[in-house]
């Protein structure tokens, strides 16, 4: 099976099967994008997809990454993976194994002895953190940095009540509207496009500055300075 063609039978086994769950898919966690990070009440689950087609050469890396963030992590595979990815996880992974009739729970994830809750709130928009300072009563902090806010909340509350308040936060995350941090790619977007823009309103300017001359017989100011002078010269 494609990757593609495993994600819709996934998310209905996650529906059915982890109770009230946000899914956000390729998610950037350190150097590897999740496939699919799972926001449950207090926790976060990762989900890393293998279909028939993939190899296992990144998987390594992508351990490392999932095992930084998630508290527990899932490795999915099609069925051609079956018999041999056991190999290629540690054992507190679980293993979900898709075919034609569904999904398949190989073996279930235990607690992940390396999630870091340092990493897990970098997930967090700068706006939820500001709003975590307010949900616990601390200094807002209106001109600092990410980083910044992040340090004071490890510091000033209670890890397995913020980290409730955090997925809370997620469930009711709208991604209608822009985070107030983009990315580097997404500043280089956004300057190509004002920078288009900026050319087509010249453009539009000149196009309309052409038109008006042509329908009216207007003059520049330029053009209009040199008449006068001439006709100034004339009469002397």
């Amino acid at each position: 099976m494609l990757d593609q063609e495993m994600r819709e039978p996934l998310f209905d086994y996650l529906d059915e099967n982890f109770g009230k769950i946000r899914i956000l898919e390729e998610k950037t966690i350190r150097g590897s994008r999740a496939d699919v990070l799972g926001v449950l009440d207090g926790y976060f689950v990762g989900f890393e997809i293998k279909s028939d087609q993939d190899t296992y050469e990144r998987l390594k890396t992508q351990v490392k990454d999932y095992d930084r963030f998630c508290d527990f992590c899932y490795i999915v595979v099609g069925a051609s993976h079956r018999k041999h990815v056991a190999e290629h996880v540690p054992e507190h992974w679980g293993i979900l194994v898709v075919t034609p009739e569904g999904v398949e729970m190989d073996r279930g994830a235990d607690d992940n002895p390396s999630a870091r809750f340092e990493d897990q709130i970098t997930l967090m928009w700068k706006r939820e953190l500001h709003r975590l300072l307010e949900l616990n009563d601390c200094p807002k902090y209106p001109n600092k940095s990410s980083r910044f806010i992040t340090e004071k909340l490890l510091l000033k509350v209670d890890h397995d009540l913020l980290k409730r308040q955090m997925t809370e936060l997620i469930f009711e995350r709208d991604y209608t509207v822009f985070d107030d941090q983009p990315t580097i790619a997404e500043k280089k977007v956004r300057r190509k496009k004002a920078i288009n823009i900026k050319k087509a309103h010249s453009a539009k300017g000149k196009a309309a500055d052409r038109a008006r001359a042509h329908t009216t017989h207007y003059i520049g100011a330029g053009s209009r300075r040199k008449k006068n002078i001439k006709s100034k010269g004339s009469s002397i």
